[in-house]
């Protein structure tokens, strides 16, 4: 029996990269906001460029609370469904060409989502990452922390609680 030839480096990297940017790109309010999604290995970092629309009070100025939460959200949920994208992609379950062909599986669903403001978010770039707590079938636990300057200095964190889509369900995003 033949042995299977390990991908090169650069074929998995591709790989990995095409599915997640279709995942992002699937979701026209990740495009509205502007978030962009930078990937090592298996870990996200969310970055939401500085736009004039985002600012909710002029006179501070600061970031909307409701673009806040929803960039929390979107981190969230993209980080959440990536770890699963990423093992299904890894044992092969799911083919990262049909996703780069907009084959796209479908997405966690918020349960509650609790946002903890920390203090103004500025008119500047900010970062967040999630950390997925628990992931099982039917159920996961979200946190997410969001900073601008220094990633020790927190702006806004989150915790949210999402409901999992069978895994033999159809792909619509």
């Amino acid at each position: 029996m033949a042995r299977k030839r390990p991908e090169p480096v650069q074929v998995v990297k591709q790989r990995r990269d095409a599915a997640l940017n279709a995942l992002v790109h699937g979701v026209p309010y990740i495009q509205f906001l502007g978030i962009d999604f930078e990937r090592r290995g298996d870990e996200l970092t969310a970055t939401l460029p500085f736009d004039n629309k985002l600012i909710g009070n002029p006179i501070l100025p600061a970031i909307h609370g409701g673009v806040t939460a929803g960039f929390l959200e979107t981190t969230a949920v993209i980080g959440l469904a990536w770890s699963v994208l990423w093992d299904d992609i890894e044992t092969g379950r799911v083919d990262s060409e049909e996703l780069a062909v907009g084959y796209l599986p479908r997405l966690p669903k918020t349960i509650d989502f609790t946002v903890d403001y920390l203090r103004s978010g500025l008119p500047r770039d900010a970062y967040a990452r999630a950390r997925v707590n628990r992931s099982g079938r039917r159920y996961a636990s979200v946190h997410v922390e969001a900073w601008q300057d220094q990633r020790a200095v927190l702006f806004a964190q989150a915790t949210g609680h999402f409901l999992m889509p069978r895994r033999d369900d159809g792909a619509d995003g």
